[in-house]
């Protein structure tokens, strides 16, 4: 067996040493172009006159570039075109390139970058969502609305309602690996390589930006050192600046971002604030239920339409609602354009449902958990069939096994019992409170962008037995060519080590999807073995047919292939097949099935099935300060029948980390005139190795997809990313426990969120 072993990553060994080839590694040669953007300085404005003299001037500048010397489109957009690789007279934040310089150096080109003498005509700048609401800056003509029961009249004749807001912040990724792209001109073309999630999407823009067709224009990524989402399109500006300029001078080009530069310029999470209002019973339930969600998109539209619908599409997380109301609008500002992040909006519409979940538990003095499974779907196969139950968006849930996973974990957790314990320290303690929380996990997995769904690849069997293969997913350090490498090795029987994955390369599989969504195994993984499976039955007839057999009874296995009491090597039947004249080569191409969506209706099944998992977190704060510590972490994570549980931890492991970051440590700040203040490592605070759990117990929830995924898996990309709510909610629960009021706590829970939240649980106004 290859699969559901604990196979190290492919790249594992070169990771550590420092060996292993990023964009920028890559040697060049010697008369390559330097390329670096002059940026904007003002959030809003007109640029009334630009001085660019003493940049042309400037030691080892080549050229100096405009909007008006770029030869076909000028935009870098990834859906509405809307957003210009060089600004055309109006600046829309601070950070916007103006004008590209192309130097013999990266320093140099760095350096004549801030020579530039600018006036501006300043307008103003909306910066926040309520400047935003007011101004009517939006990207759609009014909010979107979905709509399940009548959920004002269920809240109007409810026993108890509340109403709260809960903001979340924005997100840095800090992948450790900049932007970073570079571009080689060809007989008659391009080779472009970019650090980039979606090959397609850049050999797209940079045939648009250079006038050439898409097979002209051949884009590669052999690894990337992190994506998060942040990789999506963000990396269009500088693959498209090099192309062009490579095109234009009959120069290699190549660029990259330094980090105050990458952080100043890109996008980041979606910040929300969402506001509720909720009826419900006695026992928690909630009987209606409505939320409004209002979207800080930034000054273009990249991807932030499906980013909030995703946010709609996960406010309900793990629990029925049958009368519900989900308003959502998507709000135009002078900041940078927000864009994909690991769960792509579905982290901010789970930590609405969950803050309501709290709330309620509070108002009616429940426990957290009790008022959550009062909630949940029923449990598939539980006592039978469960009735029909649907979801906001009216897709029926078929999947659900969150209670199963909840009693299992609260069991191995000793969950009862250290809830009892917490709640005689912080009867006992006046300074330092605790809180321990469980939270749940239900996550949609496919594009909500149908088309999305659909993947190939390319396979080919060398006459020594070796396999070389590629598909259209790229790599980031989540371990998806280790995994699709094993998919193949099954396929054949033979060791791991035997199959050679290469680089993602558009010249050799077509019309990718971006590896975003959770997606890349379940897509990729099924391409290959479609190819597999295809050169695998010519084997088989081919060997059965020489040796008077059935193709059915040809085996491969271990490194060797039976067929008829006959055995032999997987290199000698392919070498037996070659000289046969059989074709050792296939492409793969895998659609996703049973998938179907409306989303201006809010209707219909926008995910082949649901990944689940849930989280108990205990912290310590101290409720003179602030501070708090992540003492102990239980997970129970659902990933089907894993491919690879050593990788499937790893994923788990950080996703929880990072979703903890969000929640903690990582805030986002612009002032009063859009400029980004945490830009840099110094003044941005990720999580660091003491942020982590004290005790982090993970553990697979092993069962296999009742979907036909790839050997039965489940995505595990983003997933883990939400469970670390149970780190908010149980930060909540400890400053609860300062006083008798709701304490309110807002993300990110920084020290200074924290003091506030306690103070508000003692009565402070």
């Amino acid at each position: 067996m290859s699969v559901s072993r604990p196979i190290p990553h492919d790249s594992a060994a070169l990771h550590v040493t420092g060996a292993a080839r990023y964009v920028d590694d890559v040697p060049l040669p010697a008369d390559c172009l330097h390329l670096c953007f002059g940026l904007s300085e003002i959030a809003h404005g007109e640029i009334e006159s630009m001085d660019l003299s003493e940049v042309r001037k400037s030691p080892g500048v080549v050229a100096v570039l405009t909007a008006r010397d770029l030869p076909f489109d000028n935009d870098v957009s990834p859906s509405a075109h809307d957003e210009p690789l060089l600004a055309t007279g109006r600046v829309h934040y601070v950070g916007q390139p103006i004008f590209l310089v192309v130097a013999d150096s990266h320093l140099a080109a760095r350096k004549a970058a801030r020579k530039a003498r600018i006036t501006w005509r300043e307008l103003p700048a909306i910066l926040t969502i309520e400047q935003a609401l007011e101004a009517n800056s939006r990207f759609e003509d009014g909010p979107v609305v979905w709509i399940k029961g009548d959920a004002d009249r269920a809240i109007a004749r409810a026993p108890h309602v509340i109403q709260g807001c809960i903001h979340t912040g924005a997100q840095e990724h800090f992948y450790l690996e900049g932007q970073a792209a570079f571009a080689l001109p060809t007989e008659g073309g391009l080779h472009v390589h970019s650090s980039t999630q979606h090959p397609t999407e850049i050999q797209h823009k940079v045939a648009e930006a250079t006038g050439l067709p898409m097979a002209a224009v051949r884009v590669e990524c052999r690894r990337m050192g992190g994506g998060f989402g942040g990789k999506e399109s963000q990396g269009n500006a500088l693959a498209v600046a090099c192309a062009i300029v490579a095109r234009m001078f009959g120069r290699p080009a190549r660029m990259r971002y330094d980090r105050d530069d990458d952080m100043i310029i890109t996008g980041k999470r979606h910040d929300f604030r969402i506001d509720y209002r909720v009826g419900y019973d006695e026992r928690g339930r909630i009987l209606g239920l409505e939320f409004t969600h209002y979207v800080r998109c930034g000054w273009a539209q990249d991807l932030s339409l499906p980013v909030a619908d995703r946010a709609m599409l996960h406010s309900d997380n793990a629990y029925l609602l049958e009368n519900v109301r989900i308003e959502s609008h998507r709000l135009r500002t002078n900041t940078q354009s927000a864009t994909a992040f690991r769960g792509f909006g579905g982290p901010q519409g789970m930590v609405g449902i969950e803050r309501v979940m709290d709330h309620i538990a509070h108002e009616l003095g429940l426990d957290p958990l009790q008022v959550r499974r009062a909630n949940f779907y029923a449990d598939a196969g539980a006592g039978g069939a469960p009735r029909r139950q649907t979801t906001p968006y009216h897709m029926e849930v078929e999947d659900f096994v969150l209670d199963a996973m909840t009693a299992e974990l609260t069991r191995e957790a000793d969950y009862d019992a250290r809830r009892a314990a917490v709640a005689d320290w912080n009867a006992r303690n006046e300074v330092l409170k605790k809180g321990i929380a469980l939270t749940p996990v239900k996550f949609g997995i496919s594009f909500t962008l149908t088309h999305l769904n659909q993947a190939g690849a390319l396979v080919h069997v060398y006459q020594d037995g070796s396999i070389h293969l590629n598909h259209g997913g790229t790599e980031m350090g989540q371990g998806l060519f280790r995994k699709v490498s094993q998919v193949a090795a099954q396929a054949f029987g033979v060791p791991v080590e035997q199959v050679a994955i290469t680089a993602t390369d558009t010249g050799k599989v077509p019309n990718t999807s971006a590896t975003a969504a959770s997606s890349g195994s379940d897509l990729n993984g099924m391409a290959v073995k479609v190819a597999c499976d295809t050169i695998r039955a010519r084997m088989a007839e081919y060997l059965a047919r020489l040796h008077q057999a059935d193709p059915a009874d040809v085996r491969f296995a271990d490194g060797r292939v039976t067929v008829a009491g006959s055995e032999m090597s997987f290199a000698e039947a392919a070498a037996a097949c070659h000289q046969g004249r059989v074709s050792l080569s296939s492409t793969g191409f895998y659609a996703t099935p049973k998938i179907n969506w409306d989303r201006k209706a809010g209707r219909g099944r926008p995910f082949y099935y649901f990944a689940y998992g849930a989280a108990i977190s205990e912290v310590v704060i101290d409720t003179l300060t602030g501070e708090y510590r992540i003492l102990r972490t239980d997970i129970l994570h659902d990933c089907g029948n894993s491919l690879n549980p050593a990788i499937d931890i790893g994923q788990i492991e950080g996703g929880f980390v990072q979703g903890a970051g969000w929640l903690t440590c990582e805030e986002i700040v612009w002032d009063d005139k859009g400029r980004l203040r945490t830009h840099a490592p110094s003044t941005y605070k990720i999580p660091a190795c003491a942020d982590r759990p004290r005790i982090f117990n993970i553990r697979l929830y092993d069962r296999p997809n009742r979907e036909q995924t790839i050997y039965r898996s489940k995505a595990v990309g983003e997933p883990p990313f939400m469970l670390a709510i149970s780190v908010f909610s149980a930060l909540a629960q400890a400053c609860a426990a300062a006083g008798p009021h709701f304490p309110n706590l807002q993300a990110p829970a920084t020290p200074e969120q924290v003091l506030r939240a306690v103070r508000r649980a003692q009565g402070a106004a």
